[in-house]
């Protein structure tokens, strides 16, 4: 007779979840083999912090990085942790101004800071992280691809850098 693990007790019951979390988790016991970082703050105003990003990419003749994003999805989370690594920071700093935006859960209807990708031409945000490539004279330059990032999670470091290297130099 098969008895529904309920019913086998809760010592029972936590053995075995203690087995199936043993043999589905990579080695060293992450859920993941990416980094993560809580960058999505939610501040006073969001479209100052890109105006900013923009001014220091005219300045210095780089691109503004828009990441729109939310610290409870692991995707968002995900693509901040790639970004804050060394690997990363050398092409952001030769390349970019980085600006994390927190949008909230724009696919639940609890969105804000939506005006931000209105702004740059996308009319819909339909889910996190977005990412945007903005020259200073505010010319969205990935309009084909920055809403796509949703799978962040499951693209490989490489994937993304190339990703952004190219975006770095792309044409408007």
């Amino acid at each position: 007779m098969i008895r529904p693990l309920f019913s086998m007790g809760p010592a029972l019951v936590l053995a075995a979840g203690i087995l199936a979390a043993d043999h589905f988790l990579p080695e060293n016991g992450a859920a993941h083999d990416y980094p993560e970082a809580k960058s999505y703050r939610v501040t006073s105003d969001a479209s100052a912090d890109v105006d900013a990003a923009l001014s220091l990419a005219a300045e210095n003749g780089t691109r503004a990085m828009i990441v729109m994003g939310a610290n409870w999805c692991h995707d968002s989370r995900a693509l901040a942790g790639w970004l804050g690594t060394d690997r990363f920071a050398e092409l952001i700093d030769a390349h970019y101004e980085l600006v994390f935006v927190n949008i909230g859960m724009p696919q639940s209807g609890d969105g804000h800071n939506l005006k931000i990708a209105e702004r740059f031409g996308l009319e819909e945000v339909p889910g996190t992280p977005n990412l945007l490539v903005v020259t200073p004279d505010g010319d969205l330059v990935n309009a084909e691809t920055a809403t796509t990032w949703r799978n962040a999670a499951s693209r490989s470091e490489n994937a993304i850098y190339e990703e952004l290297a190219t975006l770095a130099d792309k044409a408007t």
